[in-house]
């Protein structure tokens, strides 16, 4: 097949060495960084830039961009897309993107489906993807209303080649709902986390909860702030679920009372078994 990408950073980037070294597929990719998609040429991952005139012979459209840019670039190229192209989009909000391809889906005749891999580094940019960033990973996938056998099939065989451990079909709205909690929650805390004064002086102090803390506070900050902002209240519902609970914390330590204080930390430690049980 023909399968085009466009955005070459640490997602996009990843999908088109993934699919190189995986697959025989005919990968066309662009970056608006000149440099970026010179390497991909350069390197072999890509067989060809994707232009203007070969953008209708695209089977497969992955959009690696961040959400807005999602909309402008699919609001620009619909009309020069075929109607046996199939457009997945790998933002890391969906309701806006998903709202927006299928609209323009339904006008000019492609089929468009959201994505999510479930899959990063605290690293960005095309120097830091690789072949093996999806190796076991979810793809989550929101089908939207037009999803016949044969593109669930196109999309499934897709991911199983690049390597994902498995595809969880979604909505846009469940997906935007649990990833303010399992991505976008962590990302605010790590971030608040790193601000004490006292993580200036933690060397020789950590056994390595520290770095698990503070891992995803080194961010893409544009990036973080747009997702942030296009999930505003799925965040805000899960940071003040947080405030309430560290608010419990306090006052058990300000009260010395050792009976709630063990009891809060056994209810954290068993909704974490129950929680890991989950994932077996």
């Amino acid at each position: 097949m023909n399968i085009a990408i466009v955005g070459l950073g640490l997602i996009g980037g990843s999908l088109a060495k993934a699919l190189r070294q995986k697959t025989d597929h005919h990968l066309l990719g662009f970056d608006q960084d000149r440099a970026v998609l010179d390497r991909a040429l350069a390197e072999g991952v890509l067989a060809e830039a994707l232009t203007e005139e070969n953008l209708s012979c695209c089977d497969i459209l992955l959009l690696a961009l961040r959400p807005q840019a999602i909309i402008q670039w699919l609001t620009d190229h619909a009309p020069q897309l075929s109607c046996r192209t199939v457009v997945l989009d790998c933002a890391g909000t969906k309701a806006k993107v998903c709202a927006a391809g299928q609209g323009l889906a339904r006008q000019w005749g492609f089929t468009f489906v959201g994505g999510h891999p479930m899959a990063g580094t605290e690293k960005m940019g095309y120097a830091a993807s690789r072949p093996n960033l999806f190796d076991g990973a979810s793809m989550l996938v929101v089908p939207g209303e037009n999803y016949p056998p044969r593109v669930r099939t196109m999309v499934e065989e897709l991911c199983r080649e690049i390597g994902f451990g498995g595809v969880k079909y979604t909505t846009a709205q469940e997906h935007d709902r649990t990833i303010a909690y399992t991505s976008q929650l962590a990302h605010v805390v790590s971030s608040a986390y790193i601000k004490s004064p006292t993580a200036q002086n933690y060397v020789g102090f950590s056994a390595g909860s520290f770095k698990d803390m503070t891992r995803v506070a080194f961010l893409n900050e544009p990036m973080w702030t747009e997702l942030f902002l296009e999930n505003r209240e799925n965040l805000l519902r899960e940071l003040r679920e947080l405030q309430g609970h560290l608010s419990d914390y306090i006052q058990a330590l300000e009260d010395s009372n050792w009976g709630t204080l063990e009891g809060l930390l056994r209810e954290g430690r068993t909704l974490k078994v129950l929680s890991d049980n989950r994932e077996v």
